[in-house]
């Protein structure tokens, strides 16, 4: 069985595509390098340097490697810049994955595993997201996300496509030293590269309504998300049914400011973060329960936040040595 990965050179593709090869299942990665990096893919993977917006190649790559299923996660993923960047984030993510699903009709590919967001909720008036909590997204990311959700139920009415959509929550933390979060954007590089660098890191905004005053936010680490990609893609080529989306979530709520305080201790470096504005387009507080995907996908919180600041930090640490 091969997989198709898109955006499989990125942060959270490069650990799913090798939590695949761990499994038995052989990859090709289809990444334009925008955010991704070469290097982040493992040596005998095949690799093709493409945007998804090219159908051409995208459908040549499908058809030359056999392949059996797709992991989409290319795309722009940044919550706050889209609000800036709202025709970008439109055209990397609604039409790129118009184009992806084209390539995989015409190649014959019915199965596919999407990568959406906790952005697809906003901000519920819920203390604990399920997958039936009313979707209202509050930026264009997190809308491109769910038309994208949209996208693969009309082409199951359409042409019997098999899917189901992973909504992720805070992906952090590393499985191994190599790979880490190089986004501009993300709270851990952010906190760990001022660290490295002697700044101070910021917190944007602590007048939210929540027990602090800081964001709250459900945190996953990357490596059991990448297991939860796996046994999807293993179901739908079993031919086992799955529900259109999943939380994958851990239940638990964690505020900027204590993610701050662990990294103090995982780092040992004592400082006190500066507070700068709210930024455009983040929720107060968003925290999901993962039952549903507990049951289906044998989804469980293997890394406790301690685990997931630990492995970000030293990951970092050993590519900057």
């Amino acid at each position: 069985m091969t997989v198709l990965v898109t955006g499989g050179a990125g942060y959270i593709g490069s650990h799913i595509v090798r939590a695949f090869g761990l499994a038995g299942l052989e990859c090709v990665v289809v990444d334009d390098l925008s955010s991704g990096h070469r290097d982040f893919v493992p040596d005998g993977v095949a690799f093709v340097d493409a945007t998804i917006l090219d159908r051409r190649i995208v459908a040549k790559a499908l058809v030359e490697h056999r392949v059996d299923a797709v992991v989409h996660l290319a795309g722009f993923k940044y919550a706050g810049v889209s609000v800036q960047r709202p025709l970008h984030t439109y055209e990397q993510n609604v039409q790129g994955t118009v184009s992806l699903l084209q390539a995989m009709h015409e190649a014959g590919v019915d199965k596919i595993v999407f990568s959406s967001s906790a952005a697809v909720y906003g901000t519920p008036d819920v203390d604990l997201v399920t997958e039936a909590t009313p979707t209202a997204p509050e930026s264009p990311y997190g809308e491109s996300k769910l038309i994208g959700e949209w996208l693969l139920r009309d082409s199951a009415r359409a042409f019997g496509l098999r899917h189901t959509s992973l909504r992720y929550f805070n992906v952090v933390g590393s499985a191994v030293p190599d790979l880490y979060d190089t986004s501009p954007h993300n709270l851990f590089p952010l906190v760990i590269d001022a660290l490295l660098e002697g700044r101070t890191p910021r917190i944007n905004g602590d007048d939210y309504p929540t027990a602090d005053g800081t964001c709250e936010r459900d945190y996953v680490h990357v490596a059991d998300l990448a297991d939860a990609h796996v046994v999807a893609a293993k179901k739908l080529l079993d031919g086992q049914p799955l529900e259109p989306v999943y939380n994958l979530g851990s239940g638990d709520g964690v505020s900027v400011r204590e993610i701050m305080t662990a990294v103090a201790a995982a780092t040992g470096i004592d400082f006190e973060p500066e507070v700068t504005e709210r930024r455009a387009g983040d929720p107060a507080r968003i925290i999901a329960s993962g039952e549903l995907a507990s049951g289906d996908l044998g989804w469980t919180m293997r890394h406790s936040v301690e685990d997931m600041v630990r492995s970000a930090w030293e990951a970092r640490q050993a590519h900057s040595a």
